[in-house]
């Protein structure tokens, strides 16, 4: 169960996020493979903020992950640290926003670990999300 530290950590990079967005998925929609792969199904937003790969894994796919998963890394390290949080607790900040802004079609990682397919409602999220 969060303690009250974490639950105030994630509140103040939730309020990070919303004002100044996630960068890492805009490094990554200027790579045409990246958008291929994210709209064919290949990879999707996990709850940890970090893209996953939802097929057998390739190296193409590993490589295009990998990168991103960089990116994010570095961005999320800064913004925490910024927003006094956890490496960590920014990232899944990060990653419930990321679910949440995922279009219809799009693969995301539900609460209890497994790959849906957004729909038109709302993603299935975990409700520790701020």
């Amino acid at each position: 169960m969060m303690n009250r530290l974490t639950k105030t950590a994630l509140g103040l990079a939730a309020a990070a996020l919303a004002v100044g967005g996630i960068a890492a998925p805009a490094f990554a929609q200027r790579d045409p493979a990246y958008d291929s792969a994210r709209s064919a199904g290949q990879i999707g937003e996990k709850m940890d903020g970090y893209l996953g790969i939802v097929v057998a894994e390739s190296e193409s796919l590993r490589r295009i992950v990998n990168s991103i998963n960089i990116k994010r890394r570095a961005v999320y390290s800064d913004k925490a640290q910024a927003a006094n949080a956890t490496l960590e607790e920014y990232a899944f900040a990060a990653g419930c926003q990321a679910i949440l802004k995922t279009s219809p079609g799009e693969k995301y990682q539900a609460p209890d670990g497994s790959w849906q397919t957004r729909g038109s409602g709302a993603p299935l999220r975990d409700p520790r999300c701020p």
